[in-house]
């Protein structure tokens, strides 16, 4: 996103009429969108790159890991997902574990709290 947005800061400083008026300023701001366009597309390589060698939506979560002492906030979030995760799938186990039961009183009351 940072790069999209330094993209568009470049090119609407190139739409600048102060552009047309001074030569050097003109090179200056050529030479920044550039350096910009060049940015966006390395960025744009990078994450592509990332996506297709993990190729699953976990692959996100091995990045933020080297931020975890920079950003701690990120890393509870990170353990909060894993910790919802494995509660939610103990939870489904039971569900299907109470649904092979006989449906006797006691097991529907269980199954549908």
């Amino acid at each position: 996103a940072m790069s999209k947005s330094a993209v568009k800061i470049s090119s609407d400083l190139l739409s600048n009429p102060l552009c047309e008026q001074e030569p050097g300023f003109l090179e200056m701001v050529t030479a920044f969108d550039t350096a910009m366009k060049r940015m966006d597309s390395f960025n744009q390589e990078k994450v592509s790159w990332l996506w297709l060698r993990k190729g699953r939506a976990g692959s996100l979560s091995h990045p933020f890991s080297r931020f975890s002492s920079v950003f701690p906030s990120l890393n509870m979030a990170v353990k909060r997902r894993e910790q919802t995760l494995q509660d939610y799938k103990r939870l489904q186990s039971k569900v299907e574990k109470y649904e092979e039961k006989e449906r006797t009183g006691p097991v529907l009351a269980k199954l549908h709290q």
